[in-house]
């Protein structure tokens, strides 16, 4: 319950760069008050934020923030977005060694109040809870690291009210709990349900995780992030969005999922004796082909004093066209669990295409400090556009936060040794946290040195947290 009497540091050197998008000072104070609890306090809660800072209003004010206030939080990211790329053009990289990441997140809820929140699957813990689905573009190069954009992801029986229609038209069936006798039902009942207009109008505005990614890339190129390659884990690889890749340009790494297939006639593979392979069908599962790789086809390749035992191969996977692809283990043994990758950038190497997959490790940290450090998912904002809001106040925060991490602007043409953060974005918080404090502390030292007593600037400080404490 740490009383707050002056932002962080870290948001009034770069807070300016976003007043003239707020219409008043005030505004522009809750802006610079709510970034700065999201950063130093534990309990990220509105109110709790409100409570802490002491010249502010109370929480209905901050709140109006959010609900009423007429800032865009597009605007809002546009601006980060071009101020971190100028802030970052000493320690960014070329275009052609930067990479746009695409990920998702779960933002759990308990309760269903919140707009939009639904049940998705988590395949971590093989579960469905209560969550907000975020679709994130994430920009690598080098040191330089940080959020671009993101989309809330909606399940399509969510948006459009799926279960709702099916009891209206087919009011005598049941509606199937499991996951695959459910999907045989949609085969059986959706065309039915197109012809409702209504239904067909909620239909149209569904919008897939890979048309979101889409979007994403899409967006980023309009910004003008200078990136190269996407990097992307397999429930991305799609069709359609590599051809979007590949209409932009871009290259891409990704994840490959064992069942996969891939087109023998494509390659050709030996065995032991040093024979060529003959497949008895047009398709193989990449699950199929492992065990028939000779264990002498492995390389050993090293990456930042990690070893892995690689086989790489061209082949054409369908739907994906001609691609390299790179089968991994962590042990020269060959044993327990390996990774597939693959590109379509065929001229690449395995430890090249490693290296470059391993960079998409960042937005999973991002992640885990938005959500550990900055409150990502500790909203209790009900409405679609304040939870937007917040999300973007992070992003904010984040990057703000970020550019401390950052080492100075390197000497020139030793930019390519720059290649991580020099701090964590957890001590980044934390120095906030004791520059608050210190600037508390002289606060209270100089009324004290104008004459009021210790019991009133004590009562002074904590007024607010006690009148919350005796309203809860």
């Amino acid at each position: 319950m740490l009383p707050i009497v002056t932002p962080a540091p870290v948001v009034v050197s770069h807070g300016d760069a976003f007043r003239d998008l707020f219409d008043n000072q005030r505004e522009f104070r809750h802006f610079q008050n709510y970034l700065t609890g999201l950063m130093i306090l534990e309990n990220k809660s509105m109110a709790n934020i409100s409570n802490c800072i002491v010249n502010s209003a109370d929480k209905t004010n901050l709140s109006r923030f959010f609900s009423e206030a007429p800032w865009l939080e597009t605007k809002i990211n546009d601006r980060r977005v071009d101020y971190m790329l100028e802030q970052t053009a000493p320690q960014h990289r070329p275009a052609k060694a930067s990479s746009l990441i695409l990920d998702d997140t779960l933002c759990e809820h308990v309760g269903s109040l919140f707009e939009y929140v639904d049940r998705h699957y988590d395949h971590c813990d093989n579960r469905y809870p209560l969550a907000h689905n975020l679709v994130t573009s994430f920009y690598l190069s080098g040191a330089v690291r940080f959020p671009v954009d993101a989309r809330l992801y909606r399940r399509y029986e969510e948006i459009t009210q799926w279960e709702t229609f099916v009891h209206m038209h087919f009011p005598e069936h049941e509606i199937p709990k499991k996951q695959k006798a459910r999907q045989q039902f949609h085969k059986e009942v959706d065309e039915t349900l197109l012809e409702d207009p209504l239904f067909e109008l909620w239909h149209e505005q569904f919008k897939t995780k890979i048309s979101l990614a889409q979007e994403l890339i899409r967006s980023a190129i309009d910004r003008g992030i200078p990136f190269q390659t996407v990097l992307m884990d397999s429930w991305y690889l799609s069709e359609a969005l590599v051809k979007t890749l590949a209409d932009q340009k871009k290259d891409w790494v990704s994840l490959l999922k064992k069942n996969r297939n891939v087109e023998c006639h494509s390659f050709t593979l030996r065995d032991v004796e040093g024979e060529v392979i003959k497949f008895a069908k047009p398709h193989i599962k990449v699950e199929d082909l492992v065990p028939l790789i000779p264990k002498r086809s492995y390389k050993k390749v090293t990456i930042s004093d990690k070893a892995y035992w690689c086989f790489s191969l061209k082949v054409r996977v369908p739907s994906l066209g001609k691609v390299r692809i790179v089968i991994s283990y962590d042990n020269k043994d060959l044993e327990g669990l390996y990774a597939i990758l693959v590109s379509n950038r065929t001229d690449w190497s395995a430890k090249r295409l490693i290296t470059a997959y391993l960079q998409r490790w960042p937005i999973e940290t991002f992640y885990q400090d938005s959500k550990g450090n900055l409150g990502l998912d500790a909203y209790r904002m009900r409405t679609s556009e304040a939870i937007k809001k917040h999300w973007c106040l992070v992003f904010v925060a984040y990057s703000l936060l970020h550019l401390e991490c950052l080492p100075a602007s390197p000497v020139r043409g030793k930019a390519k040794r720059v290649c991580h953060p020099i701090k964590t974005i957890g001590e980044a918080c934390r120095q906030q946290g004791e520059a608050v404090i210190e600037a508390l502390i002289l606060y209270a030292h100089d009324l004290l040195q104008r004459g009021q007593s210790a019991a009133e600037l004590f009562a002074m400080l904590f007024a607010k947290q006690r009148k919350g404490v005796a309203a809860s």
